[in-house]
């Protein structure tokens, strides 16, 4: 099943710190999660406490690693299919949860699709706009509809892929 997400991090240069995760499913399910140091981490850099830390919903919403870990498990089911928009610290951030590379889950592939890619591949067509931004549930919301525009469009100037 496909997987569009997103996440928002404080990252230094050197590491890659889990603020929060969003993930729609190509079924149109979704999952939202922040890590229990979230409003810290929103607050410690002057960009995330601007862009990030108003979207932030705290409380039920807020899990430790292994928890966001198992929840992911059971979201994505067996062989999941990734895809992110600007996809590399994203999929580092979500690769972290389980820890190492080769710790993730043996059925998870070990890469990640990248829609801003794809859109290059095709010439930079144009997105959809998008709302509420560094909100990581509604940026993997826009990561699907931007990947269902670029399918469109592959479909028309190619319908026999």
């Amino acid at each position: 099943m496909r997987i569009w997400f997103d996440t928002e991090f404080l990252e230094d240069g050197h590491t890659i710190k889990l603020i929060s995760i969003g993930m729609v499913r190509e079924d149109g399910g979704t999952i939202y999660m922040e890590t229990p140091e979230a409003w810290h981490l929103a607050e410690s850099d002057p960009w995330l406490l601007e862009n990030v830390k108003p979207h932030l919903r705290g409380g039920a919403y807020v899990f430790t690693r292994d928890q966001i870990a198992a929840h992911i498990q059971i979201f994505v089911g067996p062989n999941p299919e990734f895809w992110a928009y600007f996809a590399s610290y994203d999929w580092v951030a979500l690769c972290q949860i389980f820890g190492r590379m080769i710790d993730l889950p043996a059925e998870f592939p070990m890469f990640v699709r990248d829609v801003q890619q794809w859109r290059s591949e095709l010439g930079n067509p144009d997105m959809p706009a998008q709302e509420n931004e560094h909100d990581a549930l509604a940026d993997a919301l826009w990561t699907k509809a931007a990947w269902e525009r670029l399918d469109h469009m592959r479909a028309m100037y190619n319908p026999a892929a």
